[in-house]
C-alpha cells in the first residue's frame, strides 16, 4: 500500500454500532481495514463479514485482521449481493452493517488505478479489476448525449455539455492527464481557478463505471431487512447523490404512511419498523487532519420492530 488510508468518522461510526462482545457485523466496504479492524477488536465472541471487490485491498486487510482475530470472513463480491452472499453461508440476520462509500486513499494514490485527476494513468477507475466496463470505454465510446447526461446527473457538472463535446472532439483519450487537459480546455478560466475543473467529471465517470448509485440503493434496502431488532446501519457518504439516496430510504422506512396519520389509533403493524438515530458530520479537528473528510456525512438508523 503506497499511502496510509485514514478512515473518516471512524470513532463516531464504531460507537454508533452499539457493539456487544457477541455481535454479528457486516462491513460492506472493507477497503484497507480501518473500520473492520476496530470492529473486530470489540467483538471477541462475535463475527465480522466484510465485503470488497478489490483483490489488493483484500490481501492487505487479511494481514491486518489476522493480527487481531480470526473471527471474520472476507467475501469477495460487490455489496449489492449482501443478502444472497450471506444466505449462502447461512446468515439471515445481523446486528450491524456499515458502509463507507468513499474511494480509499490507496486507490486514489496508486497511479495505475486511474481514479485520480492529479496522477497520470490509463483511464480505468474500476473498483473490481475484473469488471469489463472501465473509464476508457466510457470516455471513448459513449455518445455525446450519454456523456452529457452522466456528467450532469452524477457529477452535477454545470459545464457538462461543453465538456462532453470536447471529449467527443478529442478522441481517442488515453490517460487521466489527457482527459484533464480536455476538460480544462472546455471550461471558463474562472471555473478552472475555483476548484480543480476535472473533479466533478472524474466523479461522474467513476460512478458510471462502477454503477455506484444503483448498487448502493439496492444494497441499502437489503441491509435494512437483514437487521435484528436493535441492530443498526451506519452509512458514511461523500457526495450529495449518495446522501440523498440514504436520507430518502431512511425517511421512508422510519415514517408513518401519510394516509394513516389522521387515525386516532394506528395499529402496531403499521408503525415504522425503524427509527433514525443521528446524522453526524466530521469535527473541525478531523477536517484539519484529513482533507478527504470535508464532504463526509454519517447517517445512522436502528431497527425497532419486525
Amino acid at each position: 500500500m503506497n499511502s496510509k488510508h485514514i478512515s473518516v468518522l471512524l470513532d463516531e461510526c464504531i460507537n454508533s454500532l452499539n457493539l456487544k462482545s457477541d455481535s454479528v457485523i457486516v462491513d460492506c466496504t472493507l477497503g484497507y481495514g480501518g473500520h473492520s479492524s476496530e470492529i473486530l477488536k470489540r467483538i471477541p465472541d462475535g463475527h465480522l463479514y466484510s465485503f470488497d471487490q478489490d483483490i489488493d485491498a483484500i490481501s492487505y486487510s487479511k494481514e491486518r485482521l489476522n493480527e487481531i482475530s480470526n473471527n471474520y470472513d472476507i467475501i469477495k463480491s460487490n455489496f449489492v449481493n449482501i443478502k444472497s452472499e450471506l444466505k449462502k453461508i447461512g446468515i439471515s440476520n445481523v446486528d450491524g452493517i456499515i458502509y463507507d462509500l468513499g474511494v480509499s486513499s490507496p486507490q486514489l494514490d496508486e497511479d495505475e488505478r486511474g481514479f485520480s485527476f492529479h496522477k497520470n494513468a490509463r483511464l480505468d477507475m474500476r473498483m473490481d479489476k475484473n469488471s469489463k466496463l472501465d473509464a476508457y470505454e466510457v470516455v471513448n465510446n459513449y455518445s455525446y448525449d450519454k456523456l452529457k447526461s452522466i456528467l450532469y446527473e452524477y457529477g452535477e457538472e454545470k459545464y457538462a455539455s461543453s465538456i462532453a463535446r470536447a471529449i467527443i472532439n478529442n478522441r481517442p483519450i488515453e490517460t487521466t492527464i489527457d482527459l484533464v487537459e480536455v476538460i480544462k480546455s472546455s471550461v471558463p478560466e474562472k471555473y478552472r481557478r475555483e476548484k480543480h475543473p476535472a473533479r466533478k467529471t472524474f466523479q461522474a465517470i467513476r460512478i458510471e463505471v462502477n454503477d455506484e448509485l444503483n448498487v448502493f440503493e439496492k444494497s441499502l434496502n437489503d441491509s435494512l431487512e437483514l437487521l435484528n431488532i436493535g441492530g443498526r446501519v451506519c452509512v458514511i457518504t461523500f457526495h450529495s447523490l449518495e446522501d440523498k439516496i440514504c436520507k430518502n430510504i431512511f425517511k421512508r422506512v422510519s415514517s408513518i404512511d401519510e394516509s394513516l396519520k389522521k387515525l386516532p389509533i394506528i395499529p402496531d403493524e403499521y408503525m415504522p419498523k425503524y427509527k433514525i438515530v443521528k446524522t453526524i458530520s466530521p469535527s473541525p479537528n478531523e477536517l484539519n487532519n484529513n482533507k478527504r473528510a470535508r464532504s463526509a456525512k454519517l447517517r445512522v438508523i436502528e431497527r425497532i420492530g419486525w
